[in-house]
């Protein structure tokens, strides 16, 4: 038996709520300079969330700063709601320089910073200050630059504007919008939160036009939410959103062209449609648009003239039990294969790269198979090749893959176990390789784009952090559910000099079965059992395993990667089958003897959240507590994109959303139910928690109710985080022990 000299201490819960996570405290945002001599990426000098730019020379590995933000860059304090709201929707917690980019065909570079634009070329030795709406205005939003870097477009007070980057006055370009409650140039919440388009404006290739969308939400009741925890009250304590509800009228969006020397706006025919979805340029200087119907089962591509608005139709799809947006659609403008375009498609159950002509037209399948591509990397049409992401042996992990545009066998580029992002340079030579795993951190190599050969290893950033902490890498398995589906699972194994305390209160060291706590997401579209560093610092999770608990990841029938039919298992159902599996996996490591099934617990965030409320009410024999952090408790009150596209509307699937909601199960709680919100979340709003704890007043059943007055969805606030997991921990050892 371990002795209590012998005993760690538990992993400190101020390190649990820190960021940046240890270990990820690198380059991130990594480029390749335009001449492809150097790399330029974002990192903290001082390893924390404030970063500023770096640019490292590829030949003598010198390393120097790019660009230190004016004033200390962006923080939590100076920034507008506009900002922290499209932070929100990116969920990026990073402050200082937060954002650049490099001009597509030129050597210009653009920093948005707190509302004002700034930009940098080879001939400027700092940041130069190029539009500042000033003290009071609205911001400077969504900055673009155009491909060659001689102007940048961007959205000041609902209209889109123009300035050249040499300086001189900005041009209004759109008008109408400002005051009426409509947007010109900004995607729309829908589409910025569920669509993963963040812009709503985009520049033609030859620098001339621009194409944006009209928005107009006039339509669409307003949803206040009060900042109970401010002092004042009034304006500034208060904030309306226009809030699509599931069943309830979308925005109206039109797509518009106009000149950016100024001009009349050619709008676009779309036809009937309800998202649009994705916007490119062809090559030829016509317009793609990607639009979808109200169900997400029918997507159209179409090609527009920018002249006439005139469409005419290329790919039309249908798919169930619903149609995954992508940005796979990649324009070929050289040689015989001029005018078609590379493509991706999820017809055969797994999303596949496809060849088709300028007409739509399938020439051929480029890849096939029981597993998936994830997206597009590049196309070097000079060589013929099309380089993706996905995997093929085992869904935790993600590779480099190339195949040829003639067809032909697929190559995998990269080998070390694990996740590979990948930034290739323009000449499409070289790509940096940034692999991590369980078992490391990310670690950063210059390779070859022909065969994926090393070319050099990259210094990496070290985290003193990591020496002083204890950070086993979980487990990665599988296993089968009741139906058979091999499912994966992240296993965060207690440390064998762990305590807990016993029934009496006094501590004993931890040994199998174990109390165990099962850490969900579960939702669509997501993955949590992956084999990235990430996965190893899940700080709760670390800290919960630090003091005895056993914790249990998986990846229910629902998730992503796995194919249409492995995702689709949960149309118009949810809350069943995803349980289903989490309960099946408490079985299976139950049987293992690693469980203690007497002491099972669950917690979540979001559709974790939902999750795992809906756990101690629909299976309250397998877990005996919850914590539910900002759960959707009723699909009626979540938006239309997202919760239609898994459940239809309430009207045609009036049953589905009843069943689906924790309120209509909250009599069979029998075990303990913490929920946790943030009173100004605009995403899930405080009225579902409000909701549920009606419901549980109604039944008589008990709860414990924790409230953060001045955080939205992701909370940022690190004495709010820490005092959250203070009061989660508490609630644990009340009820398991």
């Amino acid at each position: 038996m371990t002795t209590p000299s012998t005993l760690k201490a538990p992993l400190p819960l101020e390190e649990a709520a820190a960021y940046p996570l240890p270990g990820l405290v690198g380059p991130q945002s990594i480029t390749f300079t335009p001449d492809g001599s150097a790399l330029a990426y974002l990192r903290s000098p001082e390893r924390t969330l404030v970063r500023q730019l770096y640019r490292r020379d590829l030949k003598t590995g010198e390393e120097s700063l790019l660009v230190a933000p004016p004033g200390g860059g962006a923080t939590e304090a100076n920034l507008s709601l506009e900002e922290k709201l499209r932070r929100e929707r990116s969920r990026q917690r990073e402050l200082g320089v937060t954002s650049y980019a490099w001009a597509e065909d030129g050597d210009t570079m653009l920093v948005p910073l707190t509302g004002k634009i700034y930009v940098k070329r080879p001939a400027d030795s700092e940041l130069r200050l190029l539009v500042d709406p000033g003290p009071g205005a609205p911001p400077a939003l969504d900055a673009k630059l155009s491909p060659d870097g001689e102007r940048v477009a961007y959205v000041h007070d609902e209209e889109l504007y123009v300035v050249d980057v040499a300086g001189g006055p900005p041009k209004q370009l759109t008008s109408g919008a400002r005051g009426t409650g409509k947007t010109n140039g900004l995607a729309e919440y829908i589409a910025q939160e569920e669509m993963h388009r963040s812009h709503g404006f985009w520049w033609s290739d030859d620098g001339k036009q621009l194409a944006f969308v009209e928005v107009d939400e006039t339509h669409i009741p307003v949803y206040r939410i009060v900042h109970q925890g401010k002092d004042q009250v009034g304006d500034g304590a208060q904030e309306d959103h226009r809030y699509p509800f599931a069943g309830s009228p979308n925005a109206r969006v039109r797509l518009g062209v106009v000149p950016v020397a100024g001009g009349r706006v050619a709008w676009m025919d779309l036809g009937e449609f309800e998202y649009l979805a994705r916007v490119k340029w062809f090559p030829d200087g016509s317009l793609s648009a990607q639009l979808q119907d109200r169900s997400q089962q029918h997507h159209r591509l179409v090609r527009l003239d920018p002249r006439t608005g005139k469409r005419t139709d290329l790919v039309e799809e249908t798919a169930a039990p619903w149609y995954n947006l992508h940005d796979d659609l990649r324009p070929l403008e050289k040689g015989e294969l001029a005018g078609a375009f590379v493509w991706s498609s999820e017809r055969t159950g797994f999303r596949h790269l496809e060849l088709r002509a300028a007409d739509g037209r399938l020439i051929r399948e480029l890849t096939s198979g029981t597993w998936p591509i994830d997206h597009v990397v590049t196309v070097d049409e000079d060589r013929g090749r099309v380089y993706f992401t996905g995997w093929r042996e085992r869904p935790t992990e993600q590779h480099l893959f190339m195949v040829p545009l003639a067809g032909g066998n697929v190559v995998q580029l990269t080998q070390e176990p694990g996740v590979h992002g990948v930034v290739v340079d323009r000449a499409k030579r070289r790509f940096v390789d940034a692999h991590s795993s369980v078992q490391h951190p990310t670690r950063l190599s210059l390779r070859s784009l022909d065969d994926g050969a090393l070319i050099e290893a990259l210094p990496t950033e070290d985290d003193p952090r990591l020496a002083g902490l204890d950070l086993p890498p979980p487990e990665l398995v599988s296993f089968r559910n009741r139906h058979g589906d091999e499912l994966w699972a992240a296993v965060y194994r207690p440390d064998p000099s762990a305590i807990r305390a016993d029934a009496r209160g006094a501590p004993v060291p931890a040994g199998p079965p174990y109390p165990t706590l099962v850490a969900v997401y579960g939702g669509p579209h997501a993955q949590r059992v992956v084999d990235t560093w990430g996965t190893t610092v899940d700080m709760r999770a670390q800290a919960l395993r630090s003091r005895g608990y056993l914790v249990i990841k998986i990846d229910n029938r629902g998730s992503a990667r796995r194919g249409l039919a492995f995702e689709g298992a949960i149309h118009r159902d949810l809350g069943r089958v995803e349980l289903e599996d989490q309960v099946d996996g408490v079985r299976h490591f139950t049987n293992q003897g690693l469980v203690d099934p007497a002491r099972v617990g669950i917690y979540g965030w979001s559709y974790g959240g939902y999750l795992s409320a809906m756990a101690v009410v629909r299976h309250p024999d397998v877990f005996r507590l919850a914590v539910a952090g900002a759960p959707v408790t009723h699909w009626d009150g979540y938006d239309t994109h997202y919760t239609e596209r898994y459940m239809g509307t309430p009207q045609d699937n009036p049953d589905g959303y009843r069943e689906s909601s924790v309120m209509a199960h909250a009599g069979e709680l029998r075990g303990a139910l913490m929920l946790v919100h943030g009173l100004i979340d605009e995403n899930v709003h405080f009225r579902h928690t409000s909701r549920l704890i009606g419901a549980l007043i109604r039944a008589r059943k008990p709860y414990e109710l924790l409230l953060f007055p001045d955080e939205r969805h992701m909370p940022r606030g690190l004495e709010d985080r820490v005092h959250m997991e203070e009061q989660i921990l508490a609630f644990l050892q009340k009820h398991l022990g």
